[in-house]
């Protein structure tokens, strides 16, 4: 799979902020039909979102965040774009593995009326923007069609009523960092693209940086971004570093030539096979 290190929105009524996003560095773009179009725009944005997709020769890269599935304007949503062969999908408000099973059986009918390979499009959910939705982070795994789960503080805190989700410094309140880390837990259960949310301030591209890197750290592999500056900042957070990048190939080769070991010495630290494990994610990710 290509590398999902960046995913920038872009409205979907909005065909020169559509050119700009998807001519931009960013690995995935998302056309918005959710909260970037106002209900009585949606309409006009889900013919706009179709006709800018067919004239794209990098389609696979660009994805359609669809409105809520429990809504109205789902099923219209996918039934406008699926002709023009978006590269995957996002679902916001998920509420666990049964969303993606559904979505699954729409885009399974879409794709089959569209000439479209059987399950060539892929699925992001939203895994944390209702209250219900925190109960079931970990139920993704085996989920058809899932290729990232990503998490959202804004949706949450106006699901819970919340006025604020970061402290006075900006940083997240501990339920706002228990949503992420529940992401991040789910994607790895399930096996697939952990990717941090939002930062809202796009001018702080210092912020930026720190932030993503300690995601980076964390063992996120991707970031969402909602300006076209930010996603060179993000890029090269989630890229590995070239000492990154020798160290994990010393790994690799030092139990590749102590094929009965457990526990090695490398550079003065002790690796066992977690570090190998690690090395080796690493490396296939350079390999995207």
């Amino acid at each position: 799979m290509a590398a999902m290190r960046s995913f920038l929105f872009a409205p979907g009524d909005s065909a020169k902020k559509m050119t700009k996003a998807a001519d931009g560095e960013a690995d995935i773009v998302i056309l918005d039909l959710e909260d970037a179009v106002a209900i009585s725009a949606k309409s006009e944005a889900r013919q706009m979102v179709a006709k800018f997709l067919e004239t794209r020769s990098d389609r696979h890269r660009i994805w359609v965040r669809i409105n809520p599935l429990d809504g109205k304007h789902a099923l219209t949503d996918l039934a406008a774009v699926m002709d023009a062969r978006p590269g995957g999908i996002m679902l916001p408000k998920a509420n666990g593995r049964r969303d993606v099973e559904r979505l699954d059986a729409y885009l399974s009918a879409l794709e089959a009326k569209a000439g479209i390979d059987p399950g060539a499009t892929k699925v992001m959910p939203l895994v944390t923007e209702t209250a219900a939705a925190m109960f079931s982070t970990s139920d993704y795994v085996g989920a058809p069609r899932l290729a990232a789960m990503t998490w959202g503080g804004e949706d949450l805190a106006d699901a819970l009523g919340a006025s604020e989700n970061t402290d006075a410094e900006g940083a997240y309140l501990p339920l706002y960092v228990m949503a992420r880390n529940l992401c991040l837990l789910g994607a790895k259960a399930a096996g697939v693209a952990a990717i941090e949310t939002i930062q809202t301030d796009f001018r702080d591209t210092d912020g930026l940086k720190l932030r993503a890197e300690r995601m980076w750290k964390a063992g996120f592999t991707g970031m969402l971004a909602i300006h076209p500056a930010q996603v060179p900042v993000i890029n090269a957070a989630f890229t590995p570093s070239e000492s990154e990048i020798a160290e994990a190939r010393d790994i690799v080769d030092l139990f590749a030539a102590n094929p009965g070991a457990g526990t090695l010495a490398l550079n003065g630290k002790m690796v066992d096979r977690p570090h190998l494990d690690r090395a080796r994610a690493l490396l296939a990710l350079t390999r995207s």
